[in-house]
């Protein structure tokens, strides 16, 4: 190679430019097919099946909407779900991702290549990690530069607090969310730079697939809006700023309000109420501006700052006078719950029983992000040392994504990107400071700052060599070390399906537990096609799914007062769980145990929080203190309460466990709670069992007959018309007012697709 070709910047006939975006290309695609290939644990240790709990339903529909059509899913009826409400499907549920699921899997088949809709749901969620690696590069990227993007891009494809939420099999709708929301965010700080009504529109675009989505879009149309407040406030208003929120909100939010699901909610919820006030204020603030143009700097200057404060407070007022009237809904309790911890724990139980609403604790941090959090400070002094109104937005989004993630497991979620981000930053200020190249620009910008400095001033040193390979070494170790804590934590923790459960023998080799799909299976195959089964709402979706039978609640939890009914007969005794049951029209009743094998996340475990919830709705009938025994604990041994010992749950429980021997001294010992169960000589009066899975994790009772005779009726009988004389008496057992049955038999047909 020549000296010229050297001097002009050509490395073998190519620029620099030519091979850095080469390079570029070429590390971007590897690092998207990491992200994919490091989510398939699951799928090859066990098998291509659909995870957890929401992702039944996410398919249950999707199935629904490929074998039917997409006007048919949004009128879709469930009559297997919330028996004897049914759900309108259509309304109650964010689209998208059955969109991009059928898409792919039409797009697929028209190819030639014949898949099945299960195996589309089980890749999406991998498919969308390497895209979400691509937009956290050009986000990044656009805030900062390419090396960073690509640091950033090849952290949140491999780290866990992602990966725990976009596994293959993991069909739920933060798989492709996250992508949805960088990409917001990536066409939001080009629109503003440019001040382009095309970026605009397009960031819109986004925000509406965000909106089809996930819920999680109020963070878009919240957090946008801040960063345009911010700039406001800082006096960095530019006409381009105007064109790109006025465009945004108005194309956005008509755009939303196109999902059945959300409605009116942008202009009737106060969620929504801050995007609104801040493109008034906007609107206001140009029409100002523009007038200032016109008339001058002097006579305009006094009055500019004072009708621009009038203007905020009357917004301000106005929304909070809307609110008051009813016009505008107030913020919902989920809302409420994440700046008030304690909110939801009192006033709506059932958000605190899910254990991703808990608060975070900080071991999550280093599971979840690794170094990270230790490096995302460099990063983010970096970007406020070196601030303008595109780094602004990247400090108000680590500040509240820090917040939130620290309120709610769940929102571990929205933390990672950013702290990816961040900590791209702060590695690649560190290598530039410590191998990158002098180049024309900042040699220039040395010889300025030397001509600054005094004669005698001294000229700094350069970076020795041991300590640029010191640091080289050590930052190897680094990201060597996040390579392999990455793969540790996905293989170990977030690859393990919930219907499928796996333990280590004696020897190392693995034993596999399908006791949730034996039951399902056993349901689907000897129950009959109407009846209904009765369980906590954990497991709605799954039964629904894989048995295809009628469940009285799921996990949607849309009905707190229904919810609150079935855990009031789980915490009855039996007599009156019967009364609850025959109301209910419950044919079976299903319980999870994990006595014997040592699994906790029985029922047993989560009965508290069935107790919590029935007592908001029925205080008269449900007290938690009475489930606590003498000492004010709760146990299942000789010392609980007499309440805890009738329970519903307690005999279902542990109803014949007394005589198993799982411990060498004694019968009847539970695993989980570490101690032997008080009541071992259960009787069931109304309830009968009738399965009980291998490893007795799934149990499931059949709810008998009611007889006529033993049978109290609180109807009247009857009347006939008399024929003679004498008068005849009713027939016994005719009620006049029958509960309806299921009637599911086309929902079931359509639903009726292989596990």
């Amino acid at each position: 190679m020549s000296k010229a070709d050297v001097q002009s910047g050509t490395v073998a006939g190519m620029s620099r430019l030519g091979v850095s975006s080469l390079l570029t290309l070429v590390v971007l695609l590897g690092v998207s097919l990491l992200g994919f290939f490091s989510r398939l644990f699951a799928v090859i240790r066990f098998e291509s099946i659909i995870h957890e709990f929401d992702p039944w339903f996410n398919y249950r529909a999707t199935y629904q909407m490929v074998t039917t059509n997409f006007y048919d899913f949004l009128n879709w009826f469930d009559e297997l779900a919330w028996y004897p409400l049914g759900r309108i499907v259509g309304g109650t549920v964010y689209p998208g991702l059955m969109i991009t699921a059928g898409g792919i899997h039409y797009v697929l088949n028209a190819l030639g290549f014949t898949t099945h809709i299960q195996d589309v749901c089980v890749f999406t969620a991998p498919i969308f990690s390497g895209l979400t690696a691509i937009a956290t590069y050009f986000l990044t990227k656009e805030l900062w530069n390419a090396g960073a993007g690509l640091f950033a891009a090849a952290f949140i494809a491999i780290a866990p607090g992602y990966i725990s939420r976009s596994v293959a099999g993991s069909f739920d709708n933060e798989g492709i969310a996250i992508f949805a929301l960088q990409c917001s965010f990536f066409l939001w700080i080009r629109a503003m730079r440019t001040g382009s009504m095309f970026w605009g529109i397009m960031t819109a675009f986004c925000y509406f697939y965000m909106v089809s989505a996930w819920g999680g879009y109020v963070y878009i149309i919240n957090l946008i809006p801040l960063h345009v407040f911010c700039l406001l406030l800082m006096g960095r208003y530019e006409s381009k700023l105007y064109v790109s929120y006025t465009t945004f909100y108005c194309v956005g939010q008509l755009m939303a309000m196109n999902i059945p699901f959300v409605g009116f909610q942008p202009i009737k919820t106060s969620e929504h109420m801050a995007s609104a006030g801040v493109f008034a204020l906007l609107q206001c603030y140009g029409f100002l501006d523009y007038l200032r143009s016109k008339l001058g700097e002097k006579e305009f200057k006094r009055a500019f700052y004072l009708f621009v404060t009038i203007c905020a407070g009357a917004i301000f007022a106005a929304v909070v006078g809307l609110t008051m009237l009813g016009v505008v809904a107030p913020w919902s309790g989920r809302f409420y719950s994440l700046f008030d911890t304690g909110y939801a724990r009192i006033h709506i139980p059932i958000i605190s029983s899910v254990s991703e609403h808990q608060p975070t604790m900080w071991t999550s941090f280093i599971t979840d992000l690794h170094f990270l959090p230790a490096v995302a400070p460099a990063g983010l002094w970096y970007t406020i040392r070196h601030y303008d109104s595109a780094k602004i937005f990247l400090v108000i989004y680590a500040a509240f994504s820090c917040y939130f993630a620290g309120i709610m497991v769940r929102l571990m979620l929205t933390l990672t990107p950013v702290v990816c981000m961040l900590g791209g930053i702060a590695l690649n200020v560190t290598f530039d400071h410590f191998f990158g190249e002098d180049n024309e620009d900042s040699q220039k910008e040395k010889a300025k700052k030397d001509a600054k400095k005094s004669e005698d001033t001294e000229e700094e040193e350069a970076t020795p060599l041991a300590i640029k390979l010191t640091v080289v070494m050590a930052l190897t170790g680094l990201l060597c070390q996040f390579a392999v804590h990455c793969t540790y934590i996905t293989s170990n923790y977030y690859s393990s399906p919930s219907v499928v459960l796996a333990s280590s023998r004696p020897d190392g080799s693995r034993n596999i537990i399908d006791d949730y799909r034996e039951a399902y299976y056993w349901l689907r195959t000897n129950t009959d096609d109407d009846a209904t089964i009765m369980s906590w709402w954990d497991y709605g979706y799954q039964i629904s799914g894989m048995a295809n039978r009628t469940t009285l609640v799921d996990n949607n939890t849309w009905n707190n007062s229904h919810i609150a009914m079935v855990g009031r007969a789980m915490a009855s005794n039996e007599d009156d769980a019967y009364e609850i049951m025959q109301e209910l029209g419950v044919d079976y009743v299903l319980v999870i145990f994990g006595g014997l094998l040592g699994y906790s996340g029985d029922d047993i475990n989560k009965f508290l929080w069935m107790v919590r919830i029935a007592e908001g709705e029925h205080p008269n009938h449900i007290k938690e203190a009475n489930y606590f025994s003498a000492q004010g604990q709760y146990t299942v041994d000789k010392s609980m309460s007499k309440t805890m010992k009738n329970c519903l749950m307690y005999k279902l429980s542990y109803y014949k466990f007394g005589d198993v021997r799982t411990h060498a001294q004694m019968s009847g010992f539970d695993r989980v709670r570490n101690v032997e169960i008080g009541h071992k000589n259960i009787k069931l009066k109304h309830l009968e069992e009738a399965y009980t899975t291998e490893h007795w994790i799934v149990r499931i009772y059949r709810v008998k007959k009611p007889s006529n005779k033993s049978r109290k009726l609180s109807h009247k009988l009857t009347q006939r018309k008399k024929k003679t004389k004498v008068a005849r008496k009713g027939r016994k057992g005719v009620l006049s007012t029958t509960i309806p049955a299921a009637k599911g038999a086309n929902t079931r047909q359509k639903a009726s697709f292989e596990l």
